[in-house]
């Protein structure tokens, strides 16, 4: 696993396995986890390990494999987690809450409550839901 360069990082702590996170998603470039707040439950953040910091940054070598994984998330939220859709969104810079590119992948269902850019923001009711949500998808995507 790499190390990062960025000690101040909490993604790359994450990518490293020094900070715990639900994983879905877990290969020698990227790792997806459950948002620890989520806009709907199965929210997932996609990410490479590689610190990078915007989608223009993103290495030619990795941009495949993150479209590919992205469109397996986008899939298991339907398969996994019986949800109608998906919305999937990244931000570069505005709005970027850590400055290591992450893309968001949020199940989605007709009459959920979503408009436009105000997220409402959930919680999982203890550490057991969560896991089952990263259960649920994990399952989806093998």
């Amino acid at each position: 696993m790499p190390s990062s360069d960025r000690p101040d990082c909490v993604f790359c702590d994450i990518a490293t396995g020094q900070l715990a996170a639900q994983l879905v998603i877990e290969d020698d470039d990227f790792v997806a986890f459950l948002d620890k707040r989520p806009v709907f439950k199965g929210h997932v953040l996609l990410m490479p390990r590689e610190h990078v910091v915007t989608l223009p940054d993103l290495p030619a070598r990795l941009r495949d494999g993150f479209l590919a994984h992205a469109q397996r998330l986008a899939t298991a939220m339907v398969e996994g987690l019986d949800a109608q859709g998906s919305f999937v969104a990244n931000n570069n810079t505005v709005s970027q809450s850590v400055a290591h590119l992450h893309l968001h992948v949020v199940p989605r269902t007709k009459g959920d409550g979503l408009r436009g850019f105000f997220w409402p923001r959930q919680t999982y009711a203890d550490d057991h839901e969560a896991t089952t949500y990263a259960e649920r998808l994990r399952a989806s995507l093998q």
